[in-house]
Order: structure tokens, then C-alpha cells, then sequence
């Protein structure tokens, strides 16, 4: 199709549409399944798993687009300000104009992919806390049975129970057989760890896998496996690949050992060390109630030579004679003080007998009371014929009635 009055004019028009159509044709024909090397900026996730963000460097920017179904398999993170290589291809979309480039693999620049993940989650999980020392628990010194959470062939597990068995030949092993590589390894290591956990006499764990790459050994590095060691009541040891090697599950567990023999050496002590450490206890204890029984005999030597044990009627006779001093020094004490207490209450009695209404009454007076009511008659006011007095004296007391009533001025 010709752009609109080409051939009147002589001149080349193209309607907005022609000329998108031609954009799109030249950039989608040309630019299919290349690099673009840039900066993360503006990412953002929906709800659906579609991930959106910008490519820039210091001149320019393009829009990217990773679909859910493209991204499924990226093992890092995605954010701004990290430098990435995307392999896609470009978009031109018409009806705004827009230019997309259509990501569909994602490597970190200048770093493994692997290894960005690794370093990422190792970042998160060691903020949140879960390789933290306090969390950490001793590995018992004598466990009853222990638990192997590995793969049931090749050389890891044989050399493991070569070594149990070499240095204590009646531990009891559990051995729980898991994938340690591939897909599906970590949710197969995280569950063996969860029914481990299940069982009441397992006392200690090894998680255990032989060396190779960071491909091979990715399982250990996986956020499942890590959390399913953290929330372990029971001890994990992590033995996963050489010395060399670490791993997430390294970070997290309870201790590392630096290969899986060396964690079967670690676990438990030579059944002949125990037996020697044993045998010194034994002998010091000996030795301990060989001293305490000397002194014993000592101290017992010194009493039966003393003059309490030569001569015990003495020591008695001489008490006694201080016993009888302190009751004598005792009796005459108490006596004098009976007399000044004695002495004391005679006087206070006197006085309260000096001022006891009865003493008044004894040397001939009486007490006039009203009746009834028993109201102390002090004048004649008041009283009038007829009424009922009672006049208490020293010994008795009558009942009168009133005849006549003299008043007289005080």
C-alpha cells in the first residue's frame, strides 16, 4: 500500500497508522532476540506476576516487560538500581506509540546468577534474624540417636556410619533419605527436617551432602531449607559440601562442620575417650573420698585426745559448779528486784486508796443518789417531796423518801 496521494503529489505522506505499522515492522524485524545491557529503575510486580521496570544508562531509557511465564525460573531478585543483561526482543505499539522491549532472561551484570540470589537471600535472612547466635543451641556431648538427613546412596552416608560406627558402635541412626540436588531437593530436605523434629528421642541432626558446584549444592541455599532449620527443636549440624563450601543451611544451623565426615566426628566423642574420661572422674572421686576419710580421721584423733573425751566427768562437775553461781547470781537478782517492784506497787496502792471515794465514805460521809436513775444529788435543787433518794454509806446503803426540803444559799 502506497502512503496517501503519493502518486497526485508526487510526495511521500504516510497517516499515522501507515507510518506505526512501518516503525513497528522495521523495529520488530530488526531488533529480535538481542542483549541490552542497563540500570534498573521503576520495578514493580502486579498481582498477576507480570514484573515491569526501566532500562536507562546516562543517556537513555526503555520500558521493559518480563512476563509471569518468562520470569518463573530467575533465582534473584529484581530491583532498582541493579545492573543487569536482558536477552528479548523490541515492541512498538502502535495506537500510543510506545516502545517496549520484551525481556524473556535476565543475567546480573558482573556477577552469577546463583550467586546474586545467594548473596540476596543470605542479606534478608541475616536481618530477620535467623542467623543469629542467641538462637543457636549446644550440640549434646552424649546423643542416645541421631538423625542423617541425606541421600541413601553414594559415598556421604557410608562414610558417616563408617565413622559412627568406628567411634561409638551402639548410637542409635536415623538415617532420612532425601533428594540433595535438582528440583524438588529443598522441599524434600525441609520436610525430612519437619518429621525428624516429630520424633521424641532424636537428639541431634546432620544435614549432609558431598561437594560440587553451586549448581549442585543450590538445595542448601533455599529459603525453604533455612527456615525449616531454624524452626528445628532439635540441633542441626549443617555438613554440606568441602571446607570451602558454604551455605544458607551453614548460616542457619546450629553448627557447621566443614565436611560430612567431619560432622560425624563432631556429633560424638570416641566410645574410648568417653570410657577414659569416665575412669578419671572415678579416679578422682577416689581420691577425693580418700582425702575427705583422712581428715575425717584426723579431726577424730584430735577429739578423742582431748580433755573432754580423756576427762569427761570433769567438764560436767565444772559446769555444774558455774551453773549453781548463775542460778545463785540469778535468784538474789530476781529477789531484789521482786522487793523495789513490791515496794513500788505498796505506794501507788496508798495513793489510790487516799483519793478512793470508799476512803471518804470510811471517815463518815455519804453519798446522796437520785431515784430512780441513780443521779448524784449535789443540792435540794431538783428534788422535791415525795421523791426516792438513796444514800450509800460506808457499809450499806437506805432507801428514803423525802418529807421536806430546806435550800440553803452555798
Amino acid at each position: 500500500m502506497f502512503p496517501t496521494d503519493q502518486v497526485a503529489t508526487g510526495r511521500l505522506i504516510y497517516t499515522v497508522s501507515q507510518l506505526t505499522r512501518e516503525i513497528k515492522a522495521v523495529l520488530e524485524g530488526t531488533f529480535t532476540g538481542v542483549w541490552v545491557e542497563g540500570e534498573v529503575s521503576g520495578f514493580k510486580m502486579d498481582t498477576a506476576g507480570h514484573m515491569y521496570f526501566s532500562l536507562k544508562d546516562a543517556e537513555s531509557v526503555i520500558p521493559g516487560i518480563f512476563f509471569r511465564n518468562a520470569n518463573q525460573s530467575l533465582k534473584f531478585q529484581i530491583k532498582d538500581g541493579l545492573k543487569i543483561l536482558c536477552f528479548g526482543k523490541v515492541s512498538f505499539y502502535g495506537r500510543y506509540g510506545k516502545l517496549s522491549f520484551y525481556v524473556e532472561q535476565v543475567e546480573p551484570k558482573g556477577v552469577g546468577e546463583l550467586q546474586l540470589a545467594f548473596e540476596q537471600l543470605k542479606e534478608r535472612l541475616q536481618k530477620e534474624g535467623l542467623f543469629d547466635e542467641a538462637h543457636k543451641v549446644p550440640i549434646p556431648v552424649f546423643p542416645s540417636r541421631i538423625g542423617i538427613v541425606t541421600s541413601p546412596t553414594g559415598a556421604v552416608i557410608r562414610d558417616i556410619l563408617h565413622i559412627l560406627r568406628r567411634r561409638f558402635d551402639d548410637i542409635g541412626i536415623l538415617i532420612c533419605p532425601v533428594k540433595v540436588q535438582g528440583e524438588g531437593a529443598a522441599e524434600e530436605i525441609a520436610t525430612a527436617i519437619g518429621d525428624l523434629n516429630r520424633i521424641s528421642d532424636i537428639d541431634v541432626l546432620i544435614l549432609a551432602r558431598g561437594g560440587g558446584s553451586l549448581e549442585d549444592l543450590w538445595a542448601f541455599n533455599e529459603e525453604a531449607v533455612a527456615r525449616a532449620i531454624y524452626a528445628s527443636k532439635i540441633p542441626v549440624i549443617s555438613a554440606v559440601g568441602h571446607e570451602v563450601d558454604y551455605t544458607i543451611s551453614d548460616f542457619v544451623a546450629d553448627l557447621r562442620a566443614p565436611t560430612p565426615s567431619a560432622a560425624a566426628e563432631l556429633v560424638i566423642a570416641k566410645k574410648e575417650d568417653f570410657i577414659e574420661t569416665i575412669q578419671g572422674f572415678l579416679k578422682d572421686l577416689r581420691a577425693s573420698l580418700d582425702n575427705s576419710v583422712s581428715i575425717f580421721e584426723s579431726r577424730m584423733a584430735d577429739l578423742l585426745e582431748s580433755p573432754a573425751f580423756k576427762y569427761p566427768f570433769e567438764a560436767i562437775e565444772r559446769h555444774e559448779e558455774r551453773l549453781d553461781d548463775l542460778l545463785k547470781t540469778h535468784r538474789k537478782y530476781f529477789s531484789h528486784m521482786i522487793n523495789i517492784k513490791a515496794e513500788r506497787f505498796n505506794t501507788v496502792t496508798g495513793q489510790l486508796e487516799a483519793l478512793s471515794p470508799l476512803a471518804v465514805l470510811k471517815r463518815g460521809y455519804s453519798i446522796t443518789l437520785q431515784l430512780p436513775g441513780g443521779k448524784v444529788a449535789r443540792d435540794a435543787k431538783g428534788i422535791k417531796r415525795g421523791d426516792m433518794i438513796e444514800t450509800k454509806l460506808y457499809k450499806g446503803r437506805l432507801i428514803s423518801e423525802v418529807k421536806e426540803i430546806t435550800k440553803e444559799e452555798a
